[in-house]
């Protein structure tokens, strides 16, 4: 892929995760922090696999999963 374009992937991801900490919704902050997450890992993947980049990411995006669609 376009580095540039891998580059902003990587930008957007940031984005997304710093928006999830000003938010105060609970959800919100879920899934946006999902979004970023998976951006990140996206990012990770063409960026030449940045394991360190994919793995927690990845799995951040199961956790917020769980939150997100678990019974309360």
């Amino acid at each position: 892929m376009n580095p540039e374009i891998t580059n902003f992937i990587g930008y957007g991801a940031s984005f997304f995760v710093v928006l999830s900490f000003i938010l105060k919704d609970i959800k919100k902050i879920r899934i946006v922090n999902l979004l970023g997450c998976i951006l990140f890992v996206i990012y990770g993947v063409f960026s030449d696999y940045l394991w360190p980049i994919i793995i927690p990411n990845a799995i951040l995006c199961f956790i917020q999963l769980y939150h997100l669609v678990k019974k309360d």
